[in-house]
């Protein structure tokens, strides 16, 4: 417990002092770096009603508010297109990105005529998991992530979720017939609920393995300050210290034992053995660990391109009216030192569960013993490397979960971020986000 303590006191300072928005007065993201590979992450703020453990951006949905915000992010599209960007991969989150699926579509179908996409992913709800969704998501859409959260019917409750999607055998059945649809079919999990318990845990695993799920993800609950407020007043404050013995659970009955129905795709992504995650079809959930710099378009999208992380207006208003007169939506920046980009290259790669030490010393000069002293000596001194090669460094069981417990302070650490973003809102968009924050429109 000592070092899990000590890990995330050290990347909540780390945090606090790095992701801290300056103001830009930039109109468009840095141009590519020649021979780079990158991804691109697209962002639709709206939802049905509000979920009270979510710090992403998003706002509850209105059709005269959505409609033009596609438009919009279409054209940016083509900004980044015009400054020399290719994508191989697109992620679409939210919000809700399925919420307007005519537009999704058109939206994709758009970016697969203007860059050389290989896979697309995208978020959706439980709700969206029917025919005449699936059907035009089938071919369009590779990997299909549905945000499931618990199968445990008091918890969905307790979550607001239960009268919006459905009890949990009625979702456990939507994902089983989506599962045909697509490449990978993730199932989007949350673990250390408050009012969870282990055997409502292992409930919720052994409805993923009956699902179908060809991948699963189990994020510790996280949250920024002023979520975690909400999520008091909701489901109860959050307890860390059941944390581990939670996750132990998951690996364990996942990914443990002779003959595992799972294999780990990073230290909280699992894909199924034998099924259409498997292998070269593999699709990881945190798209930041394949692709560490990627320009993110629309409201709320956060950029890493550089030693730049950019932060484009949470304001739908705002975004519209910057794509509208030819520029980009970014309203902060921040930068980040050759240290903090070593730090980041560490984290992501061990998180995928190996860090490449040659490609390590090509882009930075330096060894990783040399770079970054003080978290080699941690990390080894906490058992957290399996092998340390010359080539490479990968992780045992206990470095598994010293990387969920760094990767949740550091998400905390982005929902900081967005706070500070969100802290800018005005009039309406302030109401909706921080009055009732529920009532469509």
């Amino acid at each position: 417990m000592v070092s899990e303590r000590l890990l995330t006191y050290v990347v909540r300072e780390c945090t606090k002092r790095y992701l801290k928005l300056q103001p830009t007065d930039d109109g468009r993201v840095p141009v590519p770096e020649p021979g780079r590979k990158y991804m691109l992450y697209m962002h639709v703020p709206f939802c049905e009603r509000l979920c009270p453990y979510c710090s992403f951006n998003r706002f509850p949905f209105s059709e005269e508010r959505a409609r033009p915000y596609f438009a919009n992010m279409r054209r940016e599209m083509l900004m980044l297109k015009d400054l020399g960007y290719d994508f191989e991969s697109l992620y679409v989150g939210g919000g809700t990105p399925t919420i307007m699926i005519d537009d999704l579509c058109d939206t994709i179908d758009m970016a697969r005529e203007t860059f050389s996409l290989k896979e697309v992913s995208s978020e959706t709800n439980p709700n969206h998991l029917i025919p005449s969704y699936l059907d035009k998501l089938q071919g369009r859409v590779q990997r299909l992530s549905v945000g499931v959260q618990s199968f445990d019917d008091g918890l969905l409750e307790q979550m607001d979720r239960l009268e919006k999607y459905g009890c949990g055998q009625e979702i456990m059945e939507r994902i089983q017939d989506a599962s045909p649809y697509f490449t990978s079919m993730n199932a989007d999990m949350i673990f250390n609920f408050p009012a969870q318990t282990e055997d409502i845990l292992i409930s919720d695993i052994e409805r993923v393995v009956e699902s179908g799920a060809s991948q699963t993800t189990f994020y510790p609950l996280m949250a920024s300050p002023s979520v975690a407020r909400s999520l008091a007043r909701t489901v109860g404050p959050v307890d860390y210290r059941r944390e581990q013995r939670f996750y132990e659970i998951v690996c364990e009955l996942l990914a443990g034992g002779d003959a595992p129905l799972f294999e780990y795709g990073s230290a909280w992504t699992f894909n199924r053995r034998g099924g259409g995650a498997d292998g070269e079809d593999a699709m990881i959930d945190e798209y930041v660990v394949d692709y560490e710099e990627y320009p993110a378009i629309g409201s709320g999208g956060i950029t890493y391109l550089g030693e730049n992380l950019y932060v484009n207006t949470f304001s739908v208003r705002d975004y519209n009216a910057a794509i509208e007169s030819g520029r980009m939506s970014l309203m902060g920046k921040t930068t980040f030192s050759k240290r903090d980009r070593m730090r980041y290259r560490f984290m992501m790669q061990l998180f995928g569960l190996r860090l490449d030490k040659v490609a390590w010393e090509r882009d930075f000069g330096c060894t990783v013993e040399a770079g970054l002293p003080a978290e080699m000596a941690f990390m080894k001194a906490a058992g957290a490397f399996d092998r340390d090669t010359r080539d490479e460094l990968t992780l045992t069981p206990r470095g598994r979960y010293l990387m969920v417990v760094m990767m949740r302070q550091f998400f905390i650490g982005v929902n900081n971020l967005r706070d500070q973003a969100r802290a800018a809102l005005t009039g309406e968009e302030r109401e909706l986000i921080f009055g009732d924050g529920c009532a469509s429109e």
